[in-house]
């Protein structure tokens, strides 16, 4: 694994890293960055507020949008087939929807931050079971009915909650913020994201520079990304860049973070969205390339969500909805058949 210094490890990440026995993650030299222009837009009826894009074993699609309050599902060629909840839902709702995930074995977990709950659905709608959990922000599902979640009233970064909804086990540091910041009120350390084989990968919000750590479900940390922050510049609109208040002098200038990351299925590999730019990460974390996102006019897209597919791009941008790209890199003929 390259250990050129593109990317970087903090130097309290490089002692936590240290202390696990993780290797480190350092990116490759920045390559150019092209341009990749969207071939269309998909699932038209979608548009504001996409915060969630998932691919079933069945070949369906989830999507949560605004209002979310419910996830609703599209069949492979693009039409609306159903949503969830629906009537096999005996009366379960969802109030405020922030996140969702799907596992192997057929269930749908969604974040209800405006109940305070982890809902639990088969994928036919019949709800499973309603996990508590204070102000809950994402969630990643693991095999055997287990999930991870993040919340604002956790005092470590993940929860592992077993097959009973019962909390199992809790790891990762939350980072201090930032020096100089504001301390009052509840602050979102960042978001999880699953891959299906039960690897966690936490992108954080709260860091200056935009940042990745990848743990197993036990909460071993097997690397972590860092990309400085000078790398990245706004989009013209930067809808998706965070300001971060400084005491009573006012306001930094805005920080790029990570909106959406994705996980592709064959390769494990990692694209994330900053700004509108993608960047892909090989399994190791090194930087590979990178592309800036548009419509086919030229107009910037931020993603809101990705979906990595073997042999495309699905990428949502508020208030825009989401659009259909073809893969930037050769794919291997194998997984192509995959």
């Amino acid at each position: 694994m390259s250990r050129r210094a593109s990317a970087f490890v903090s130097i309290a990440a490089l002692a936590f890293l240290t202390a696990t026995g993780a290797p480190l993650a350092s990116a490759q030299d920045q390559a150019f960055t092209r341009e990749i222009a969207a071939r269309a837009r998909v699932f038209s009826e979608i548009g504001v507020g996409v915060s969630a894009l998932k691919r079933g074993a069945a070949g369906r699609y989830y999507i949560l949008a605004a209002p979310a309050n419910a996830v609703v599902i599209y069949g492979a060629d693009g039409s609306r087939v159903g949503q969830i909840p629906n009537a096999n839902s005996r009366g379960a709702r969802i109030m405020y929807a922030s996140d969702f995930d799907l596992d192997s074995e057929g269930r749908l977990f969604v974040v209800d931050r405006g109940a305070n709950v982890v809902r639990v659905f088969q994928l036919d709608g019949s709800p499973v079971r309603t996990v508590p959990l204070a102000a809950p922000l994402s969630v990643a599902a693991l095999s055997g009915g287990e999930f991870a979640a993040t919340s604002l009233r956790s005092g470590q970064l993940v929860s592992i909650f077993d097959p009973r909804g019962a909390l199992a086990r809790t790891f990762g540091d939350i980072p201090a913020p930032p020096a100089g910041s504001e301390r009052g009120g509840l602050r979102s350390p960042g978001r999880l994201y699953g891959d299906g084989t039960g690897q966690i990968y936490f992108a954080f919000t709260s860091l200056p520079d935009p940042t990745i750590r990848k743990y197993d479900r036990f909460g071993y940390a097997a690397y972590e990304i860092s990309l400085p922050a000078s790398e990245f510049k706004p989009p013209r609109e930067a809808k998706q860049w965070t300001t971060v208040t400084i005491g009573k002098s006012g306001s930094a200038p805005p920080t790029p973070v990570i909106q959406a990351l994705a996980v592709d299925p064959d390769t494990q590999e990692v694209w994330a969205a900053i700004g509108d730019e993608l960047v892909h990460f090989d399994n190791d974390g090194n930087r590979r390339s990178a592309y800036h996102t548009t419509t086919k006019s030229g107009a910037p897209l931020e993603a809101s969500a990705l979906l990595i597919e073997h042999d495309r791009i699905l990428l949502a941008d508020d208030p825009n909805g989401i659009f259909d790209f073809a893969f930037p890199e050769p794919r291997h003929a194998a997984l192509l058949a995959h």
